[in-house]
């Protein structure tokens, strides 16, 4: 039992530390903006999830891919977050704060939740942090308890960025929110070009 402590306590402080200043925080924050909290919040922690089985499950393969690669798979991810961000941060923006008031609620419940969860499985692979999971479930040999130690932080990270999401939607308007996010991803894309190439 002690080793699967040390495996969930070190995956857990791990994935936290690499996901706290993340595109991941950023993602769930949009999507906060963008739709009710419980419905992102839900399917994002069910993406995390999912990620996370995934990770563990297969432990050491991931860890086995050329760097080069995975960060390849990296900057395109980024570079197709950043583009849609900045498309959608720029697009017309007549009667913004009706229609932020008003396509909120006619969203369902269900697309909300299903959105967010393609999002984040999405933004997630070849993350930091699915690698991390990985990495340590090879090494400790507790894929299940390095798993719930990651998924635990994961769900810790979405909750801070959904309760900052809601009110920093009440102060900002979310076309500002994308346009930073969308640059911050650019950087993210170019920063993952030049491991891709000199990494």
């Amino acid at each position: 039992m002690g080793s699967a402590l040390i495996a969930f306590a070190s995956a857990f402080a791990l994935v936290l530390a690499v996901e706290l200043p993340d595109k991941t925080l950023v993602a769930t924050l949009i999507l906060t903006t963008r739709y009710r909290a419980l419905p992102v919040f839900i399917g994002v922690s069910a993406a995390f999830a999912v990620q996370c089985v995934i990770a563990a499950a297969f432990g050491g393969v991931l860890t086995l891919l050329p760097d080069q690669v995975v960060a390849a798979v990296v900057a395109v991810l980024f570079a197709l977050g950043a583009f849609l961000l900045l498309r959608e941060g720029f697009a017309k923006q007549d009667d913004e704060v009706a229609d932020a008031e008003e396509a909120t609620p006619s969203v369902s419940f269900w697309r909300a939740a299903l959105t967010s969860f393609g999002v984040l499985f999405a933004a997630e692979w070849g993350d930091a942090s699915q690698i991390a999971t990985a990495g340590l479930s090879a090494r400790y040999a507790e894929p299940v308890w390095v798993g719930l130690g990651a998924w635990v932080a994961l769900v810790l990270v979405a909750g801070i960025a959904v309760l900052v999401g809601r009110k920093i939607a009440a102060k900002i308007k979310p076309h500002l929110i994308q346009r930073v996010a969308g640059v911050v991803f650019a950087g993210f894309a170019l920063f993952a070009t030049y491991e891709a190439i000199f990494g």
